[in-house]
């Protein structure tokens, strides 16, 4: 089933205790993009970049299979730059540099081909921006929502607008708290899934992430990663392995949603193995399964005698 993806096409600057990128491709969409890429069909992306977009990065999108009908090429201006650096607690980072470019006025049009996608991931952007697109698609099968703390608290209205059209919503638990108002976090998730979204993943980084879908709980586990390089897009690279696997199964039960989100937590951690998304680039399918398998035997719960 098909996948449409809108977010940001970027470049990055990276430091972190274990080295240093001064220009990587990045962006949301992306990541997603190249994460789902090892499952999904047909990726069909939405996003803008500028003149000095590398056409080898053109080729490795095109490698993966994901359509790039929908990816502006502004030669107005430069693609958008982000610098960060992050200290040995990898959960705290500096930015240091933000160049929106020809982000700035990124204007999301979906392409005749892409408004019946059955699967839409909207990557962290500004939320009247994924309105626009929801505006634009024909009743997909499943909507699934990234945000962060900056339009929480910079443009709450929108924000929740946006979530009323939406069926899975991705945040932190930092961000679950400050969206519900609520500490506890059992009790933000109830209150954000009346805000609009049937289901909702709460991420922990190291600590897993848990799912809230009917009246159910899923706890996953965190992957204990020996080399951590750079988490820069881990929780996009989590979203694309979540609804990679989903549009290939194009199963919306409970048992495969808990799937999915052991398939995104396995896409996550090979992620942060690497800079930026180094390692995501020439994964094999062994790889992936065989991490699925050491997914499900960390939290196996042996039998009562």
């Amino acid at each position: 089933m098909s996948l449409l993806v809108v977010g940001s096409v970027a470049y990055d600057g990276i430091e972190t205790p274990f080295g240093k990128k001064d220009r990587i491709l990045g962006g949301s969409a992306t990541y997603i993009s190249l994460a789902a890429s090892y499952f999904a069909n047909q990726i069909n992306l939405v996003g803008v970049v500028g003149k000095d977009f590398a056409d080898e990065d053109i080729e490795l999108l095109k490698s993966k299979d994901i359509d790039l009908e929908g990816l502006q090429i502004d030669k107005s201006g430069n693609t958008f730059f982000w610098q960060g650096k992050y200290h040995y607690d990898l959960n705290n980072r500096d930015t240091l540099d933000t160049q929106l470019n020809v982000f700035e006025h990124f204007d999301p049009i979906i392409p005749d081909g892409y408004k019946d996608s059955k699967y839409v991931a909207l990557g962290n952007i500004e939320p009247s921006l994924q309105e626009k697109v929801l505006d634009q698609v024909n009743n997909p099968d499943l909507v699934v929502m990234d945000t962060m703390n900056f339009w929480i608290e910079g443009t709450p209205d929108a924000l929740k607008k946006t979530l009323k059209g939406v069926d899975l919503l991705v945040i932190n638990d930092s961000e679950a708290r400050e969206l519900a108002e609520e500490p506890n976090l059992i009790k933000a998730a109830d209150k954000v899934r009346e805000m609009g979204p049937d289901s909702l993943i709460i991420k922990k980084g190291e600590h897993g992430a848990l799912l809230f879908a009917g009246d159910e709980i899923f706890s996953a586990p965190a992957y204990p990663v020996i080399d951590i390089f750079d988490p820069t897009g881990a929780g996009d690279t989590f979203m694309g392995g979540l609804l990679g696997w989903l549009s290939y199964t194009d199963d919306l039960t409970p048992n495969n949603m808990r799937k999915a989100v052991i398939f995104g937590s396995v896409m996550a951690s090979f992620c942060v193995e690497k800079f930026g998304p180094e390692r995501l680039k020439d994964l094999t399918e062994k790889e992936i399964y065989d991490r699925y398998r050491e997914f499900r035997q960390l939290s196996e719960i042996p039998e009562i005698d």
